[in-house]
């Protein structure tokens, strides 16, 4: 019995061909690699992928997919590529009336010229949101870790962060402190419900509006401009009111969930604000007690009114830890969960992008009967290795802020995070650094998959250079402002 036990739970072991992997990880990765007006700009999406006259656009540089690699090209200290990918992205940002300030979904350059798409070549015809929120980001990570300032107060960059602002913070018939979004308009670009205020858009319109506050904060530097200071007071009071929303109505625990089910129905009134979004208490799923257990908590997919979306996104959440939307207690939280819930998270091939998927006639009416979203594949339960790095990277830049923090769980999390880690190792070479998984243990190739996906190759890339080649780069990811005698350690817990 004894023994049973001990082959069941041991620990993946190591792979002794580790050196090479990473070797040949990183010549798939430079292979990707493509120039635009003569200069490295961006990696295509994935390597092997049908020739062009299939339309699908898997040769094209997507301002999503190529996150990770401006981080991993930020820890290898390629600054002129970020730069680079910067700029080309900043020329493409949208002037057009309906469009104005949105960064574009991908860009590809054909006979010398750039051919950029905003939605009106992607299946759906969907603009992205998250393309535009992540350039801030980026431009911010890129400045600091660089200590180029001279292009963050360009007239360029600020008159780009300017027309985004006027983009998202524009008035709405919405009075929430949210971006109201259509499905499919993120990385989860197919039909799954997902419309209204999705959890990983509004932690990254967080992430987007703090850095642009720090890059407003370089040019105040220079200059002294009454406009410039009321955009900077509105932002900072935009994101302040957003996360106290995503804190107040998205996070759930036992606790909460325990007030939310005996919460009154059919308020009314500037008085009555128990439950304003007014949330029947049949809509709370019966897996949810199991789910949580006493100490887990996450933060839920969606809040609209009346029809909370309580399944798990695994990008939100780990970006909701990377980006500081969480406490520390609460990180730890999300963590005990994610340990509580291995099986349906990390299962065979770490990790899956939505738990539960949808199934049935829900599937069916939800989806539109997409084929490419059955029921445990792509964004409806699949299994997104690209997704482990993100997940990582909170788990450790936690360890660094808090460090003398649950000492136990985190070296619990840290054994998982190894685990995974060599998973992916042992897995990722012999599937061809697959796009996806399916299945409920994530087990197979996805069935449209395409192999050696960029991000998938890079995402490894990343989690091992912050594993093992130098740990501190996690750091470049906090967008707390760091002062060179601050320490982690002297921050409180």
């Amino acid at each position: 019995m004894a023994g049973r036990f001990s082959q069941k739970h041991q620990r993946v072991r190591p792979n002794s061909n580790e050196e090479q992997v990473i070797k040949r990880a990183s010549e798939h990765f430079e292979r990707s690699l493509v120039e635009v007006a003569g200069q490295v700009a961006g990696s295509i999406a994935a390597l092997e992928h049908p020739a062009k006259d299939e339309a699908l656009n898997y040769g094209e540089i997507f301002l999503r997919d190529n996150v990770p690699v401006m981080i991993y090209m930020l820890a290898k200290k390629r600054y002129d590529v970020v730069r680079h990918f910067l700029s080309v992205c900043l020329d493409l940002q949208s002037t057009t009336y309906q469009t104005r300030g949105v960064f574009p979904t991908s860009f590809v350059e054909e006979e010398g010229e750039l051919i950029a798409d905003y939605g009106q070549r992607s299946i759906g015809r969907i603009t992205s949101a998250d393309a535009s929120l992540w350039w801030p980001v980026l431009c911010w990570l890129y400045v600091r870790r660089s200590g180029d300032e001279s292009f963050g107060t360009s007239q360029r960059v600020q008159r780009g962060v300017q027309l985004l602002l006027d983009l998202v913070l524009h008035p709405t018939f919405e009075g929430t402190p949210v971006l109201f979004v259509p499905d499919c308009s993120f990385m989860i670009d197919r039909p799954m419900d997902v419309w209204g205020a999705p959890l990983e858009v509004e932690v990254l319109l967080h992430a987007c509006l703090r850095s642009c506050i720090e890059l407003m904060e370089l040019s105040r530097k220079n200059q002294v401009s009454r406009l410039l200071d009321q955009r900077l007071v509105l932002t900072r009071q935009w994101v302040h009111d957003l996360r106290q929303f995503l804190l107040k109505h998205y996070w759930v625990t036992s606790k909460t969930m325990q007030v939310l089910r005996r919460r009154p129905t059919e308020q009314y009134g500037e008085d009555q604000h128990q439950n304003e979004f007014n949330v029947q208490p049949q809509v709370v799923p019966s897996w949810l007690q199991d789910w949580l257990e006493n100490r887990g908590g996450y933060l839920i997919g969606n809040i609209r009114t009346g029809r909370p979306d309580f399944r798990f996104y695994s990008l939100g959440n780990s970006l909701a830890c990377m980006f500081g939307v969480l406490t520390a207690p609460q990180q730890r939280a999300l963590f005990r969960l994610v340990l509580h819930n291995r099986h349906h998270l990390m299962a065979q091939m770490p990790m899956r992008i939505c738990h539960p998927p949808m199934d049935g006639a829900e599937w069916e009416n939800k989806t539109g009967s997409d084929p490419k979203n059955w029921p445990w594949s792509y964004h409806n339960g699949g299994h997104w290795p690209s997704l482990l790095w993100f997940f990582g990277a909170s788990i450790l830049l936690h360890e660094r802020r808090y460090p003398d923090a649950d000492v136990l769980l985190m070296g619990q999390m840290r054994a998982l995070l190894e685990e995974c880690y060599w998973s992916q190792l042992n897995q990722l070479p012999r599937q061809k650094w697959a796009e996806y998984f399916d299945g409920p243990t994530g087990t197979w190739v996805g069935q449209q998959s395409r192999t050696y996906q960029t991000w998938t190759i890079v995402g490894f890339l990343l989690m091992h250079h912050f594993l093992r080649v130098a740990p501190e780069d996690v750091e470049m990811l906090d967008l707390e402002e760091l002062l060179p005698e601050k320490k982690y350690k002297k921050k409180p817990v």
